[in-house]
């Protein structure tokens, strides 16, 4: 491990799925929209310009929504490790990581910290198989890399 490795992790199959599923959201409004003409059934409403552009706004809005699941990523380095999930993000030195963890059965990796608190790592998916067993792999070991160094530094003071 050199000094200034750096370490990125983003899912892959879930982003995949995301990108499809809000283009397939916006193309579906979109011709919701455009099939929003005339009466509005036994009413004496009529669908309007606005009711269209609403539905479209709608479903830019649901797209949106969606592609917040692409924004989770794991960075690393020697002196320590930032996660991003769907909402929120944490910038953590190693010095408060116990080990990482990815429990067979769990959805996702996490940090176990050591104040006995569990931080999920939601960009190590189970889906991505083997790619999130290497992510894991890495950053346990920049996590061990760094208490080699702390062990050397206590063994040399």
């Amino acid at each position: 491990m050199s000094e200034n490795e750096l370490i990125r992790l983003k899912p892959r199959r879930i982003r995949v799925v995301c990108w499809a599923s809000a283009a397939a959201l916006l193309v579906v409004f979109s011709l919701v929209a455009t099939s929003l003409s005339g009466s509005t059934g036994d009413g004496y409403g009529t669908f309007q310009r606005g009711d269209q552009l609403a539905m479209v706004g709608l479903g830019v809005l649901g797209a949106l929504g969606i592609l917040l699941f692409t924004r989770p990523r794991v960075e690393a380095d020697a002196r320590g490790v930032r996660v991003r999930n769907v909402l929120g993000s944490y910038e953590l030195p190693w010095e408060v990581v116990r080990g990482v963890r990815f429990d067979r059965g769990a959805p996702w990796a996490s940090l176990e910290l050591h104040d006995d608190d569990l931080l999920p790592m939601v960009a190590l998916q189970a889906a991505d198989k083997e790619t999130a067993v290497e992510g894991v792999r890495a950053l346990r070991r920049l996590h061990q890399a760094h208490l080699a160094t702390l062990a050397g530094g206590r063994a040399a003071g």
